[in-house]
Formats: structure tokens, sequence, C-alpha cells
């Protein structure tokens, strides 16, 4: 059962690094957040913002580095 308590506490450290990582993403000029196919609507009003492919990149870019902390575990 304490696998899983430090399993959990690892998921959340890193869910806490990933959003101090977006926050700061904002403020630099890498377009994280603004990349081309990222759905973004705009009306008079309205926004309406859906950053599919950023979240694709993160996507694998968490996977990987998972991938990578789970074969040196190993």
């Amino acid at each position: 059962m304490s696998e899983a308590g430090k399993l959990l506490i690892l998921f959340g450290v890193i869910l806490v690094v990933v959003g101090l990582l977006l926050m700061f993403f904002e403020k630099l000029p890498l377009g994280i957040g603004k990349l081309p196919g990222d759905i973004v609507i705009k009306r008079d009003n309205f926004v309406f913002y859906f950053p599919i492919v950023t979240s694709l990149l993160l996507s694998i870019l968490l996977t990987l580095i998972l991938n990578l902390i789970f074969s040196l575990k190993k």
C-alpha cells in the first residue's frame, strides 16, 4: 500500500511542476498554448479556446518522461 501512496505523491509533484511551468511559459516567447492547430473562436463578448495541439504535445512529453522514470526505477 505504501507504493501506491508514493506513486500518488509523485504524480502530485509532477502535476504541480507542470502547472508552474505552464504559468511561466505564458510569459516566454515559446508559443506554448498558441500553437497552430489550437482552436480559438472569438465573438463579440465570448472567447472559446481549445488547445488541442498543445495538449497532444504535452501528453507525448509527459508520456516520455514517465516512461523514462519508470524504466529507471526498475
